[in-house]
């Protein structure tokens, strides 16, 4: 019983000793810097953490991670400037109601000419103000506004159009204007980049990028057969609104002016190149307009898929025995060329003194001839050479050569 009684106060104050020594020590933990904290302690504690993260400075590499294409960019696009221009669109009015009396009577109920506000591009070559862009989007237009990036806007002074070329220039009243670096096609090959600045839409500066898809592009190619003018082609985005535009090859020199000419051109881009561009606008600004060297001719491409698809004409009274050249198909009546002696059925060979393998090149060659002035061209005729001397006249409308 002893024995028993005695492990009881043992074990009582082991227990005693226990207790003590636990509350002892969680006051001593609690008291402690490294005791925990309540949830919400802890979660006012971490902010410093996650705020103290560095924000990338203004020197680090993301300021600098710019390629050809941003260099290109800001290099032109101060300018790269939007055309505003509004027209009045003429209504078909019965005679009737043309009346001197009856407009008398219902002048105030009589419709007025509509307004029709177009927007396109353009881009300045001289400090002075001089901007090209497009024909169509300053022809017929009664007021032209022209705004830079920065928002500065300016009446505009259309100094020239020629509709043939769809080339335009633009005059504005002011000094030290950013310019445009002026490039060469000449130089371009397919597959290079193609950067297509304009304001499709509205949308001011808008840059799309491709590549040189082609050169030398017919009219007839790209759908617009009462153009006289060898295209670029490329996928490079070219919307409505972008017109007038400039296209830059990747040094940011400008290769071409856009032009949205068709419709249904999806993927297909189009510019005129800029050495075209400058002869007709130097024309434009010395001469009033430009003149555009014409023969009198119609003519196809001699080749294999000419002679085998049954595209060759039916009336020339005997058989071609060459692949080779451009083939007049017809000579119009009291045309240029039909006074030099040319006969359907002549084959062209040689232009100036360019060798000619296509129709495209005939035309190259006649568009930098002048107006009046003799030009030798070499055909063949059922297999004999003979040289003609045939004087341009200038290019009247509905004609081709």
């Amino acid at each position: 019983m002893t024995k028993l009684v005695t492990k009881i106060i043992i074990s009582t104050s082991f227990l005693i000793i226990g207790i003590s020594l636990g509350i002892w020590g969680s006051r001593t933990f609690i008291d402690s810097p490294l005791s925990l904290k309540s949830s919400e302690d802890s979660q006012t504690s971490l902010l410093p953490i996650a705020t103290s993260i560095p924000f990338p400075e203004k020197n680090s590499t993301l300021e600098n991670n710019s390629n050809f294409i941003t260099e290109a960019t800001e290099k032109v696009g101060a300018a790269v400037v939007r055309i505003d221009a509004t027209r009045e669109v003429n209504l078909k009015i019965p005679s009737n109601f043309d009346h001197p009396l009856f407009r008398h009577f219902f002048s105030e109920s009589m419709p007025q000419e509509p307004i029709e506000n177009g927007t396109g591009s353009g881009f300045i070559i001289k400090e002075d103000g001089l901007i090209l862009t497009n024909a169509h989007v300053v022809e017929g237009a009664k007021i032209v506004s022209v705004v830079l990036p920065n928002g500065k806007s300016y009446d505009g002074e259309v100094l020239g159009i020629d509709t043939i070329t769809d080339v335009a220039i633009i005059k504005i009243k002011d000094q030290n204007l950013p310019t445009v670096t002026i490039g060469n096609t000449q130089k371009i090959i397919p597959g290079e980049w193609a950067i297509a600045i304009g304001n499709p839409l509205g949308l001011n500066n808008t840059v799309t990028v491709g590549i040189i898809s082609a050169l030398g592009r017919s009219s007839t190619e790209a759908g617009v057969p009462d153009k006289r003018v060898k295209f670029i082609q490329t996928d490079a985005a070219i919307n409505p609104g972008n017109s007038g535009g400039p296209l830059l090859n990747e040094k940011g020199e400008v290769i071409g002016i856009n032009t949205a000419i068709r419709a249904d051109a999806q993927g297909l881009g189009f510019a005129i190149p800029i050495e075209t561009a400058f002869r007709i606008a130097n024309q434009l600004l010395t001469k009033g307009k430009a003149s555009h060297p014409y023969l009198g001719i119609q003519m196809i491409t001699l080749n294999q898929d000419t002679i085998k698809n049954g595209h060759m004409p039916q009336n020339l009274g005997f058989d071609l025995d060459t692949e080779k050249g451009v083939l007049v198909v017809k000579v119009i009546a009291n045309s240029p060329a039909e006074k030099a002696g040319f006969l359907s059925g002549d084959v062209i060979i040689k232009v100036g003194k360019e060798m000619v393998f296509t129709a495209s090149d005939v035309q190259e060659q006649v568009d930098l001839s002048i107006v009046g002035e003799i030009l030798v061209v070499e055909i063949e005729r059922q297999g004999k050479s003979l040289i003609l001397q045939v004087r341009p006249q200038d290019f009247p409308h509905n004609s081709q050569g």
